[in-house]
C-alpha cells in the first residue's frame, strides 16, 4: 500500500509506503529507538531502516527533536491568540514577523473570523503581557486579537498515524 501525503511547505506530494509509516510509528513511540530494534520489530534489516529513516529526515517528513514538558522547565503562561489583520494584504507580513518571535510555538494562517492563529509560551504573566500588549499590537496590520489562556494542558501529542490507513477498496 502506498499513500500520498502533501507536505506543509509547498504541497508537493510524495509516496510513503507501509514500512515508512511503521518506522514513523516506532519513532513516535520512542524517538531514541535504535535501527536494530526497529529492524527486529519490523522484520527487516537495520540497513533498510537506516536508509529509510535517513530519507524521511532528508525530505523533512520527520524531524528529530527532544520534546520538553514546558511547565517543568519554566513556561507558566501558554496562550492561543487569534489575530485579525487589516488590510488583508498584510497577512503574510504579519505572519512572517510573528514567526520570528521566540515565544511562538505554533503559527497558522486561517479562514473564518480571524486571519492568523498563534500559540505563545511565556515564562510568566508579565512576560505574556509584554508579548500580547506591546509586541503583537505593534506589528503593522494587526487589527484585533483574541487571547485564550491554556489553564491546564490535558493532551499534547503527535498525530496518530493509524488514522491515515485507508480501507482497501
Amino acid at each position: 500500500m502506498s499513500l500520498t501525503q502533501p507536505t506543509n511547505n509547498n504541497d508537493v506530494s510524495f509516496d510513503l509506503d507501509e514500512l515508512d509509516f511503521a518506522i514513523l510509528g516506532q519513532l513516535q513511540e520512542d524517538g531514541r529507538r535504535s535501527f536494530t530494534d526497529m529492524a527486529e520489530n519490523l522484520k527487516t534489516s537495520a540497513s533498510t531502516i537506516r536508509s529509510r529513516a535517513s530519507k524521511l529526515i532528508e525530505d523533512k517528513t520527520i524531524q528529530i527533536v527532544g520534546r520538553v514538558n514546558t511547565a517543568r522547565v519554566g513556561f507558566h503562561a501558554y496562550v492561543h491568540i487569534k489575530i485579525s489583520v487589516r488590510p488583508a494584504n498584510l497577512i503574510e507580513s504579519v505572519a512572517a514577523q510573528l514567526q520570528e518571535f521566540r515565544e511562538v510555538s505554533f503559527l497558522a494562517v486561517t479562514s473564518g473570523d480571524f486571519d492568523i492563529q498563534v500559540d505563545v509560551m511565556c515564562r510568566d504573566n508579565n512576560h505574556l503581557l509584554e508579548v500580547i500588549n506591546q509586541r503583537i499590537p505593534n506589528i503593522e496590520g494587526v487589527f484585533q486579537t483574541k487571547t485564550d489562556m491554556y489553564i491546564k494542558i490535558l493532551k499534547y501529542s503527535q498525530p496518530d498515524l493509524g488514522l491515515l490507513n485507508k480501507p482497501k477498496e
